[in-house]
């Protein structure tokens, strides 16, 4: 199956509806952007897809060091921004939370991430994808291994750790609003 081709991505579609319609949004900005997704979903199958014009959902990750006194930010190829990892849903993706981890993976190049199984943020925001679209993005928190080393992906000109108060310019949109909940998430993982 392709990555255009709906049936593809049956399953994954029905753990997003079931996702987002179980989770506690982080913000009002995120609830409103979850009702949106939601309905974006109504589509079927075919609104995972990077070939849905009207939108398509995609999954994110901001990704921290242990202690979550850094971030690790890319420097886009396209966009000449930073901003968290992240991307498109592929065929062989069952849950958003494996898009997000395998999204963080590829583009970090750090093996052993783990996830936060819990949306920290959903966003959405126009994309050139097939000519002018928008990305339905969810966001998820992801954990580095003590002593982890980066490697820069074809998708970026660059990775970078940045202290978590102090993030770089230019900063994609809403890139800082992931850093308080996924500061949240690391301590319901110190917690549990």
């Amino acid at each position: 199956m392709s990555d255009t081709d709906p049936a593809a991505f049956t399953d994954l579609h029905a753990d997003t509806v079931a996702r987002l319609s179980r989770w506690a949004a982080t913000s009002p900005a995120a609830a409103a952007n979850t009702d949106r997704t939601l309905a974006l979903l109504a589509a079927g199958p075919v609104a995972m897809s990077r070939a849905h014009r009207p939108g398509h959902v995609t999954a994110s990750a901001l990704v921290l060091d242990p202690t979550g006194g850094r971030v690790l930010l890319c420097l886009h190829r396209k966009l000449r921004r930073w901003v968290q990892l992240g991307g498109h849903c592929e065929p062989g993706d069952r849950s958003l939370a494996a898009a997000a981890l395998r999204e963080a993976t590829e583009e970090s190049g750090i093996p052993d991430l783990t996830l936060d199984p819990t949306p920290i943020d959903v966003d959405i925001h126009p994309v050139t994808c097939q000519g002018g679209s928008l990305h339905y993005d969810v966001r998820y928190a992801v954990f580095a291994p003590a002593g982890a080393t980066e490697r820069v992906s074809d998708e970026s000109e660059a990775l970078g750790w940045f202290p978590s108060d102090r993030l770089p310019e230019p900063l994609a949109h809403a890139t800082a609003q992931l850093v308080a909940p996924a500061l949240s998430a690391l301590a319901r993982r110190a917690a549990g």
